[in-house]
């Protein structure tokens, strides 16, 4: 084992092959190409030692994956020998793929995959117990990271539309090769390569032999057949794609059932990210959403499949010709590691950070409604008259439950104010949330603290409540992120 090709055969093998001419852009494989002559790097097996020297022996300094080295399976960063050639090494833990054949002839089969719109797998080890996959290192961060914890500015329209479009030719191109299932599709899955390009992970395209599960995200985001029988299809595949284009759409992570009601309800403000405001135009916005309510039908068979989203996407370019560099604008900055690196956060934001649940609910219940007064909301005189007052008498209810801590009544109470919909209330997504928290129900929470940063983009407590419920849920990185982000609206909005 190591260093020789391991493609089933030259016939069959695309990335042996110097290519001097790149094929034409209707031609899915290599759509987007920007040098006239490609080299695609040969499959092959490498040893475990080339490997432990590439990623520094496993350091965890050169830890990638998005929940660090608690991950199931971690992601290092490595460097060849050659000084240049930069690979990602995804190490998976010890039962994962117990049949060796099976691991080798599964990455095998995705290591035929050549596009320039994915993050092409470039070998493969299983020495002992170990099983490891080596890919193209991207090294502009995740899509997530570009959407969720931007610093400087947020994802452009432009480079949405272009993130979109190339993660469905990176489907149809799986699909044409016989690959038509990934497994967890999500921001996270889309990595930027050099030139800013957003690529596919590999790694999605193959199975964890032995648990056999397809999603490690929360099931409220996981398509409905999945949720009746375990098993995913190609069209699963394409409502997890729909989830995408709702967090480009949001620049949030709303739970699709969400996301349909507001469309149902042409709520598309709800729903659109306040950051693109006149930065695009209302027709390709309606566009953009009603493909996205395709992919997320219900009934499998209602969805499109790839091709057909690419053609609907290819007609909303009108960036073509701006480089994705540009368009990006990415500077580098270094990723939150640890709350504690985190500078001159607020009292309620340390209350965060340490899930302090009790000081959490003081401060909000000293604080009452104040943060409310940027929230909008036009009502009707006899809104003001009738539903108004019903709505503010059942919120009162609920906040006398709040201040008891009864936690039960308060959420029930909350929630009819909130189904009611005479008034959009930041504070009572934040007060609910913490209800939800308090309940051990952090998925929830989670969701009212995105529901309280929408109704108000400059609250910083929204942002502090989101990390507490990420904390929660064991995603500490993102809750480490989300503080930095609250840290620095918190700044901001006090220096107004």
């Amino acid at each position: 084992m190591g260093g020789r090709c391991s493609c089933f055969s030259f016939s069959l093998c695309g990335c042996c092959r110097f290519k001097s001419k790149l094929p034409r852009s209707s031609d899915p494989e290599n759509r987007g190409g920007e040098d006239d002559k490609l080299k695609w790097q040969c499959f092959r097996e490498y040893k475990l030692d080339e490997l432990r020297a590439a990623t520094g022996g496993f350091s965890i300094e050169n830890v990638v994956s998005e929940h660090g080295e608690k991950a199931p399976n971690v992601v290092y960063k490595g460097k060849l020998p050659d000084g240049d050639s930069l690979i990602a090494v995804k190490r998976f833990n010890k039962s994962a793929w117990p049949d060796t054949r099976q691991f080798l002839d599964e990455a095998k089969t995705v290591g035929q995959l050549r596009s320039q719109r994915l993050a092409n797998l470039l070998g493969c080890c299983y020495e002992g117990d170990e099983r490891l996959l080596v890919a193209e290192f991207m090294p502009n961060e995740t899509l997530s990271k570009h959407l969720f914890h931007w610093e400087n500015q947020p994802l452009k329209w432009g480079m949405r539309l272009r993130v979109a479009l190339y993660l469905a030719q990176a489907l149809e191109y799986c699909s044409i090769k016989g690959r038509s299932l990934y497994h967890d599709l999500n921001a996270y899955r889309v990595l930027f390569d050099k030139d800013c390009n957003p690529r596919l992970s590999c790694f999605g395209l193959m199975k964890n032999s032995r648990d056999g599960k397809s999603y490690s995200t929360n099931l409220a985001f996981t398509p409905p057949e999945y949720m009746k029988t375990g098993r995913i299809n190609a069209e699963s595949v394409i409502y997890s794609f729909g989830t995408i284009l709702l967090d480009l759409l949001s620049g949030k992570h709303i739970p699709p059932s969400h996301a349909l009601d507001l469309i149902r309800e042409k709520n598309f403000q709800m729903l659109m990210d306040s950051c693109l405001e006149g930065h695009f135009s209302i027709e390709d916005g309606t566009e953009l959403v009603r493909i996205a309510s395709r992919c997320l039908q219900y009934e499998p068979r209602d969805r499109p499949n790839p091709k057909s989203v690419v053609t609907s996407l290819n007609a909303l370019q009108k960036q073509t010709d701006v480089s994705s560099v540009v368009l990006m604008e990415i500077t580098n900055q270094p990723p939150v590691e640890n709350a504690k690196e985190i500078d001159s956060l607020s009292p309620f934001g340390e209350a965060c950070s340490r899930i302090d649940l009790t000081a959490i609910h003081e401060m909000l219940e000293k604080s009452g409604y104040k943060d409310d007064e940027g929230a909008t909301n036009e009502l009707s005189f006899q809104m003001w008259t009738s539903e108004l007052q019903e709505a503010l008498n059942g919120r009162k209810r609920a906040d006398a439950a709040f201040k008891t801590k009864d936690f039960n009544t308060a959420i029930e109470s909350y929630t009819a104010f909130i189904e009611n919909g005479s008034m959009v209330s930041p504070t009572v997504y934040a007060r609910r949330c913490l209800c939800y928290l308090m309940n051990n129900r952090a998925q929830e929470a989670l969701g009212d603290a995105m529901q309280a940063q929408v109704a108000s983009p400059d609250w910083s407590t929204a942002l502090y409540l989101q990390a507490a419920a990420l904390f929660s849920l064991g995603m500490e990185n993102d809750a480490c992120e989300m503080l930095k982000d609250g840290s620095i609206l918190e700044s901001k909005t006090k220096g107004k």
